[in-house]
């Protein structure tokens, strides 16, 4: 039975997509702005942060509480404060150690501190020239063109016109220092199962990302760009995973069965909304399920659509998918996010770097084909679909807490 070499950091798959800077050249930013959705920090916090979140939607309070009881299982407490103040601490040092000392600030969309307020003090140092970088790889609506929006309006209510300009990094979902933590993790993971007797036939290998209507998905990524029915969100997703076990593959060890690797797929999680409006599928509980039925005696569940490991990766996968792992006799692994893991913090830096480095800028990285992305998105790309009556909620995990 072959082994995995987990002790070593397996190295990334060739770069396949790479090129100079596109779209907005340098500009003199003065600042880093870090944008996340942000979360409740205590019992008090979260009703009136998930009003935020469904504001002028109609939601009724009781459904408000029904989403509540995630949160209120963890003292009210999203982890995703926690970990973007980590994140904004590395990035600065990070960014110091490099020799880059622009300060790093950090403002949410529906929770202190507000995108708004982040804004105003950058503004208030005199920072005019601002860079912000999102705790979302992956294009669409919500994981895009909804924090530029986020962005264009603070821009605008800070009053001081055109004097304040904001800037987006590109999306980074086949950014090596994005995918390279994956890697390590499933190795790690299969290397276990491994020790416990299983062979990879018999594990397999589950990617998971926050599920959206379909109407959203099939307008994810420019209008010229053909991506299939799941639009650039699924490609981009897809895309990932197929990187990430090449490189388990590589680091497969010398055996009678080196170079094996487990099947793989792709699933959604937190679907939420009308039960008429479609959404992507399979939903991972669905998709264990099936893996079980099929024969499958593990699995390990990747969530390459999200960089830390906050709400909707703690209660979706570790709760309700480990649950519906354990009720059909299935081994359980879940491979950590990228976090603060010091290959994901470079790599985030490499990306400011891209931005706040004078021309002539760095060559791209990417490890897919459909990369590197460009720095502005063009008219009609990730454009929301039709109004969707109840918002996507679920566990307030992915829309609310996506990094």
């Amino acid at each position: 039975m072959a082994r995995l070499r987990h002790s070593l950091v397996p190295e990334p798959a060739p770069v396949t997509g790479s090129g100079p800077v596109t779209g907005v050249e340098p500009t003199g930013y003065g600042a880093v702005i870090l944008l996340g959705f942000g979360g409740p920090e205590g019992q008090d916090d979260v009703i009136p942060f998930l009003r935020n979140v469904t504001r002028g939607r109609g939601i009724p309070e009781a459904r408000l509480e029904t989403v509540a009881t995630h949160y209120r299982a963890s003292g009210g407490v999203s982890p995703v404060n926690a970990q973007n103040r980590a994140l904004r601490d590395a990035l600065q040092d990070e960014l110091a150690a490099r020799g880059t000392a622009v300060p790093v600030y950090w403002g949410n969309r529906n929770w202190a501190p507000y995108l708004g307020d982040a804004v105003a003090e950058a503004v208030g140092a005199g920072h005019t020239r601002l860079l912000a970088l999102t705790t979302s790889a992956y294009s669409s609506y919500s994981s895009c063109r909804q924090y530029r929006e986020d962005l264009a309006e603070a821009q605008g209510a800070t009053g001081l016109g055109d004097t304040v300009r904001i800037d987006a990094v590109r999306p980074y979902f086949d950014h090596p220092g994005f995918i390279a933590p994956f890697v390590v993790g499933v190795c790690s993971a299969l290397a276990e199962f491994a020790r416990r007797g299983l062979a990879p036939s018999d594990v397999h290998v589950l990617f998971t990302t926050h599920s959206i209507p379909t109407a959203d998905a099939v307008r994810s990524g420019p209008r010229e760009r053909s991506f299939g029915t799941g639009g650039a969100y699924e490609a981009q997703h897809r895309a990932v995973a197929e990187v990430v076990m090449a490189a388990v593959a590589a680091a497969a060890a010398d055996g009678a069965e080196a170079g094996v690797t487990p099947a793989w797929s792709l699933a959604y999680q937190s679907r939420s909304g009308p039960p008429g409006m479609r959404w992507l599928e399979p939903d991972v509980n669905d998709a264990i399920t099936l893996l079980a039925a099929a024969g499958t005696r593990a699995v390990v569940v990747v969530p390459i659509g999200f960089i830390s490991d906050h709400m909707e990766v703690t209660w979706d996968l570790d709760t309700e998918a480990a649950a519906t792992a354990a009720a059909h006799n299935l081994g359980f692994a879940r491979v950590s996010t990228p976090g603060l893991h010091p290959t994901f913090v470079a790599g985030l830096v490499d990306l400011l770097l891209e931005r706040l480095t004078p021309a002539p800028a760095p060559e791209r990285c990417a490890l897919t084909a459909l990369g590197p992305w460009p720095d502005e998105c063009p008219a009609g790309c990730c454009e929301k679909g039709p109004a969707r009556g109840i918002p996507p909620i679920g566990t307030l995990g992915g829309k609310a807490d996506q990094g």
